[in-house]
């Protein structure tokens, strides 16, 4: 059976599917460092796919308590609800095949569909996109790492910095036909350390978007209520103090962060 389009079912639909319909698995996704399932869901008649990460399948992580990736997902997907900004598939936690993991709708992404992030040329970067690192290829060729200068792309900017996203590449921004820009994997996110690592820098220090101050001042608001509610299922009381004081610092600031001084600011591989 081939699954429909994910961009034509509601997200009140989706949580539906993911949280009671029956998974098939199809196979596993290969250049994930954990166990990262593509499965097939079915419900009423309703098939979509979607991915299925597993809680046994976490491998250990020096900085991050052990079994809590899947929770820290579906956190991410808790605060993009919030935002309003629909940066984050509709993520579940529920037990599968493999026990209790991380349920997220797979997003199709058209053939014809152009990233906003890569390695271009140093000399020709594209009109209205921002520089963030230079490299060179084998053969000494001067690149740039750069993003395009896209609201979509700076919400999710906003986003990471308030969920403290150790881990946004250029290839954990998925572009569906729609037209929006979704974020995925975000298992190393919500540390009370400042661990911020992404390919997103191009707006450092500069004033964040206008939408911004409406987003997190609501958002504080929520977690004050039942978001941190939500969120202490799956994070510590302090992860969740520490989300509500990074919205509050980037409101006050009213500027993008700055990378980080003691840590690498860039993930490995970048895209």
């Amino acid at each position: 059976m081939t699954a429909e389009p994910a961009a034509a079912l509601a997200e009140s639909d989706a949580l539906e599917l993911l949280a009671h319909g029956e998974m098939e698995i199809e196979g596993r996704l290969v250049d994930a460092s954990n166990t990262t399932l593509r499965a097939e869901i079915t419900l009423s008649g309703v098939t979509r796919r979607c991915v299925y990460k597993p809680v046994r399948g976490e491998k250990p992580l020096w900085d991050f308590p052990d079994g809590t990736l899947a929770g820290r997902e579906v956190s991410a997907y808790l605060v993009s609800q919030a935002t309003g900004w629909d940066v984050v598939p509709p993520t579940i936690l529920r037990d599968g095949p493999l026990g209790t993991g991380a349920l997220q709708l797979w997003i199709d992404e058209p053939e014809t569909a152009e990233s906003l992030i890569g390695f271009v040329p140093a000399y020709d970067v594209p009109e209205g996109w921002i520089a963030v690192a230079n490299a060179r290829d084998d053969d000494g060729d001067a690149y740039a790492l750069a993003h395009a200068d896209d609201q979509r792309l700076a919400r999710l900017a906003v986003f990471d910095a308030v969920i403290n996203n150790a881990d946004r590449k250029g290839g954990h921004v998925l572009y569906p036909a729609t037209g929006s820009v979704h974020g995925v994997d975000h298992g190393v996110s919500f540390h009370v350390e400042n661990k911020l690592r992404t390919v997103l820098w191009g707006w450092t220090g500069k004033p964040l978007i206008d939408e911004a101050t409406p987003v997190l001042t609501g958002l504080i608001a929520k977690l004050d209520g039942d978001l941190g509610a939500a969120l202490e299922e799956h994070l510590t009381i302090s992860e969740v103090q520490h989300v509500r004081l990074r919205a509050k610092r980037l409101l006050r600031a009213g500027r993008f962060p700055q990378p980080p001084q003691d840590w690498p600011a860039i993930p490995w591989p970048p895209v």
